[in-house]
């Protein structure tokens, strides 16, 4: 049996439009599996409770800059393993508003909030680059960082481009599953 018949179920951060989400099916489709299982969370941590619901099927992908993807690993030796890393380029990372009126609130996720910590804004963290973008795109703040997927398809205008960033992404597996 080749691993196109294989199920494979990877459990990362979502919602939709995340980098995490673009490297699962990444992961998929260059390991041979059927494409398209990846199952979306609020957060890595909440992931890990999917993963552990199902752990003959299932595996979490992380991103190694996931502010706290040390203690994912640590809290969890006696249930799963780091397995493997790659590395794959981001979507571009984007900041974007609704409009052109001026900004003083910022949403971003913690990971990314370099591109414009020094710029004086009321910065305000949510769980992910795509959850910026539909919290901003619904009037939680006058702009947000987030990738151009999540820019584009919650309607926002993109300010500046930061480009894709050349990313390193974790699998976890459940102990006693064999990839």
């Amino acid at each position: 049996m080749s691993n196109n018949d294989l199920q494979l179920r990877v459990h990362t951060l979502g919602p939709t439009g995340t980098n995490c989400e673009a490297a699962a099916h990444y992961y998929l489709q260059e390991r041979g599996y059927k494409p398209g299982n990846v199952v979306l969370y609020d957060t890595l941590e909440s992931a890990v409770d999917g993963v552990m619901a199902s752990p003959d099927d299932s595996v979490l992908l992380g991103c190694v800059v996931y502010p706290k993807l040390n203690e994912i690993v640590f809290r969890n030796l006696g249930s799963m393993s780091l397995h493997e890393c790659f590395m794959m380029p981001t979507h571009r990372m984007v900041f974007a508003a609704r409009d052109r009126s001026p900004i003083r609130t910022v949403l971003s996720h913690p990971a990314p909030i370099g591109l414009i910590e020094d710029r004086g804004y009321d910065v305000r963290f949510v769980t992910s680059n795509a959850a910026a973008a539909l919290e901003c795109s619904t009037g939680g703040a006058d702009a947000c960082i987030t990738t151009s997927v999540a820019a584009e398809a919650n309607h926002l205008g993109i300010l500046e481009d930061f480009g894709p960033v050349q990313m390193g992404f974790s699998i976890h597996t459940p102990h006693g599953i064999t990839l």
